[in-house]
């Protein structure tokens, strides 16, 4: 894995990716209320300024707002999902957890791994969720607070990666590959849609997704993400 440090600016004199942090520093250093933040990839940087235009509070890792839960719009008879991941520090210890609600009852997954990355995690409780999914003939409805991930499935960024041999339109190769070759596979002939929720907004399932993948980041004897590790994520 190269060593090399994206510094991603959300809120600064000139918001924007940095490579070298005195480039960085100048843009936020005594600037009101800066948001920034380190990342080891591009494409991590990238998704954490799109998240902060849209949720800076999950951005930022600023404490939950006491907002009221938005309206939840249900697919009648089907299922609902809501996921959630993350990494500590980015790349690090990770999780993710997962709530599904079918027929009135509840089931809660969780996992995670020694090292991995955020987007990572937010890509697992997807897979996991679908893995186990029961009720495959049902309407589904996957609630995330990633926009990596649902905008790489609603927008078909994942399947032009996928069609392009894994290279992106800025003929750089897509992250996270071995991930999103399964989240695809998995959605394949199934009443799907994605949706995204603003995280650390009041929405009950969503801060239990959050707790149960926090729970697991910080559980002992994690095992290892060889997608991470390996070669597959490259």
């Amino acid at each position: 894995m190269a060593n090399k440090k994206f510094y991603a600016v959300a809120s600064g004199r000139k918001p924007g990716i940095y490579t070298v942090w005195p480039e960085a520093e100048a843009q936020v250093k005594g600037f009101p209320q800066a948001r920034f933040k380190g990342f080891a990839t591009r494409e991590e940087a990238e998704s954490w300024i799109q998240e902060a235009k849209s949720g800076p509070a999950r951005a930022a890792c600023r404490h939950k707002t006491k907002a009221p839960p938005p309206p939840d719009i249900k697919r009648e008879g089907g299922v609902e999902i809501y996921t959630d991941g993350g990494a500590i520090n980015n790349p690090g210890p990770g999780g993710y957890g997962v709530v599904q609600i079918y027929a009135g009852e509840k089931k809660e997954l969780t996992g995670g791994y020694r090292l991995t990355t955020n987007n990572r995690m937010e890509l697992m409780g997807c897979i996991v969720a679908l893995r186990q999914l029961e009720h495959k003939d049902k309407p589904i409805a996957i609630h995330s607070d990633s926009s990596y991930v649902v905008n790489g499935i609603n927008k078909g960024w994942a399947r032009n990666w996928r069609k392009n041999g894994w290279i992106k339109s800025d003929k750089k190769p897509a992250l996270n590959r071995d991930l999103w070759a399964e989240l695809l596979d998995l959605t394949r002939g199934l009443d799907i849609v994605f949706r995204w929720v603003k995280g650390h907004a009041g929405n009950p399932l969503n801060e239990r997704c959050d707790e149960l993948a926090v729970a697991s980041a910080r559980s002992p004897g994690l095992p290892i993400d060889t997608g991470y590790e390996g070669a597959g994520a490259d």
